[in-house]
């Protein structure tokens, strides 16, 4: 099996995560930060609002089982992309609507999606999420991995 890397941000990680690892065809998951200049950041850091890393999922993915649009689909049914630097009552750039694309062809399909998505209105305001080079990604602590699901919790929505 050949499988693929997408990583998105969309607010507070643990709901994110919890969201993609339901897509049958996502492989694995991890959290973690992406898009900051500190090397090897902590939660501790990233959360001073003063890295520039955004709280990201890297999902490991088959494309044989789930492309890579219907990642895009779940990544904008999952958040508010019109709400810069901020998701519910998590506020700060490390919460920022964000696409890291890993190729050419995610870019684009990346680009597309958003601009279909603003034609569509679906959202009154314009939509502000990145979409941007994939910058090193640097998983975070372990206690982050799978947090809702290491204690029962199926989301943390509001």
């Amino acid at each position: 099996m050949t499988t693929m890397k997408a990583t998105f941000g969309a607010g507070c990680f643990w709901g994110v995560e919890a969201s993609f690892r339901q897509i049958p065809g996502v492989v694995a998951t991890a959290v973690g930060y992406a898009g900051g200049h500190l090397q090897n950041p902590t939660y501790r850091d990233v959360c001073s609002d003063r890295t520039g890393h955004a709280e990201v999922v890297q999902v490991e993915y088959d494309p044989e089982r789930v492309s890579y649009e219907q990642l895009l689909n779940v990544f904008w049914e999952n958040h508010d992309p019109t709400t810069l630097n901020r998701q519910g009552p998590d506020v700060g750039s490390q919460y920022r609507s964000v696409i890291f694309f890993h190729d050419a062809e995610q870019e684009a399909a990346a680009k597309a999606s958003r601009e279909q998505l603003q034609a569509s209105g679906r959202f009154r305001r314009p939509i502000v999420t990145e979409i941007a080079p994939a910058p090193t990604f640097w998983p975070a602590e372990e206690y982050h991995q799978q947090y809702l699901e290491k204690r029962g919790m199926a989301s943390c929505h509001l």
